[in-house]
């Protein structure tokens, strides 16, 4: 019986530890709970074509608006990124828009007081 308590209190650290992990790079947590240049400033950096973000359901679109952007062109042999991992990489983009998707819905009724209130993220070039 101690190996199973010992092993269930392992898992559940580690299931944190991820949890915590995968929200950091979550967009929803970047778009809603970080200020607005930030975003702004990340989607600028990653060359993305959006020209703004909606702030209701933001951490979806600022995903879609991450993957929608131009290589770097200062990119060299050496540097590998998510999307040039092909189909492996496939598991981690849909859980993050699935993360995104359950944060975002869970936070409607903040995310469309502020789009009412302030509008969409706007991406200065």
């Amino acid at each position: 019986m101690a190996q199973k308590e010992w092993f269930v209190r392992i898992a559940s650290k580690v299931l944190w530890l991820a949890a915590g992990v995968a929200l950091a790079g979550c967009g929803t947590i970047n778009t809603v709970f970080r200020p607005d240049v930030v975003t702004s400033q990340n989607l600028k950096d990653s060359r993305s074509h959006c020209e703004n973000v909606p702030r209701i359901y933001s951490g979806v679109m600022y995903g879609f608006c991450t993957l929608n952007g131009e290589p770097k062109p200062e990119k060299n042999l050496n540097d590998i990124s998510l999307i040039d991992h092909g189909p492996g990489a496939v598991p981690v983009i849909a859980i993050e828009f699935v993360a995104s998707g359950v944060l975002d819905t869970l936070l409607l009724p903040y995310t469309i007081y502020r789009q009412s209130k302030d509008g969409s993220i706007e991406i200065f070039r």
